[in-house]
């Protein structure tokens, strides 16, 4: 099954390399979507993909990577759009 979430993470998240670990995550799973950061110090990331790579990449999203901290993560469904755009850096 298709799903599609956008999460926006909160906390140390920005210039720790947070958007390429998110990248690297999705390349792994085969998922499309994008991560960016946002002017108020959080990241928001769309994921779209088999329900199950989506999973698992919320898992390494809420986890981070080595240098972030992780205060909140907002999770949302969002209507899948079943294109294979890859994911993206914006």
């Amino acid at each position: 099954m298709i799903v599609a979430r956008r999460f926006v993470i909160a906390g140390r998240v920005q210039g720790v390399g947070f958007r390429v670990f998110t990248e690297a995550a999705a390349a792994r799973e085969g998922v499309h979507g994008f991560v960016r950061n946002l002017p108020d110090g959080r990241v928001e990331a769309v994921v779209e993909g088999d329900q199950e790579a989506v999973d698992r990449v919320e898992m390494k999203i809420r986890r981070g990577p080595a240098g972030a901290r992780i205060e909140s993560v907002e999770v949302e469904p969002a209507a899948p759009t079943y294109r294979a755009t890859g994911f993206s850096i914006r």
